[in-house]
């Protein structure tokens, strides 16, 4: 795929988000495309974003566990780049509206903060342990720019992995003091069950996952920095909310998130 399309493509996908509307698959329109090619596309979508302001803070893996693989039909791990942008405060309301959401699925799951950098390849779930300072509940709201999340892996990354809103929770749990594969998520919608996860259920563990994300992105020469925030992947399928809904979660041993949705 040439530079002027990764251009065009990249340029597309922001001008989508901006205008908060979806756009037919990538790879419907570019049988073509491949994942570097998605890649080089995303962070074309990327520089837009930091053009207009946005600052990188961390970064994402996503489509880890086999519950939302098996939902979007997606069977492998992506990856995207988090901006101050995206960060809400946690409990606070989300205007679908202003953050431009156009199908959003909520994913509770851990974030990771970075006590020192990691450069991959060669990066292991123990140097992960090591290098992290602490462990965070997290909801990240995915979205797609993609109509009906008709994705396949390379529309995803292309899209910044279905990037949306992210929250933290308030506690910050040394992550040396708790077993992240054992740790049981469980979330409500408005009150009721919406599903629950065990930390294993993000490769078998989640350090697991933010290595396999240091190595991935260590091969394309970028690093993660100390302070970022790294999202691990969902613990259990993807909640669709909308406006009037409040969803909360709690992982055992970490502590608790919500957020309220309003249009």
């Amino acid at each position: 795929m040439d530079q002027q399309l990764i251009k065009a493509l990249g340029d597309e996908l922001h001008a989508a988000l901006h205008e908060r509307r979806a756009l037919s698959p990538l790879t419907e329109r570019h049988p073509q495309i491949t994942l570097d090619d998605a890649y080089r596309i995303s962070l074309q979508f990327l520089q837009r974003r930091e053009a207009l302001g946005e600052r990188v803070i961390g970064k994402k893996i996503g489509v880890t566990s086999k519950a939302v693989q098996d939902m979007l039909n997606v069977h492998q791990p992506d990856f995207g780049f988090l901006t101050d942008r995206m960060q809400v405060a946690d409990g606070s309301s989300v205007s679908l509206a202003e953050y431009k959401l156009i199908a959003p699925r909520a994913e509770g799951e851990i974030a990771f903060i970075l006590a020192e950098d990691l450069n991959g390849p060669g990066v292991s779930a123990a140097d992960v342990l090591a290098a992290t300072e602490s462990v965070v509940p997290c909801f990240e709201i995915v979205d797609s720019r993609i109509a009906n999340w008709q994705i396949r892996i390379e529309d995803t990354v292309a899209d910044n992995a279905s990037c949306g809103v992210f929250t933290l929770g308030e506690a910050r749990i040394d992550p040396r003091q708790v077993d992240l594969a054992a740790v049981e998520l469980n979330m409500t919608l408005n009150g009721q069950p919406a599903g629950s996860g065990l930390g294993s259920a993000v490769q078998g563990h989640p350090c697991e996952a933010v290595a396999w994300l240091a190595n991935t992105l260590g091969k394309l020469g970028i690093p993660f920095r100390r302070g970022e925030v790294i999202l691990s992947g969902a613990l259990a399928p993807l909640v669709p909310v909308g406006a009037g809904d409040q969803i909360e979660m709690h992982i055992s041993g970490l502590g608790s998130a919500s957020l309220r949705f309003v249009e």
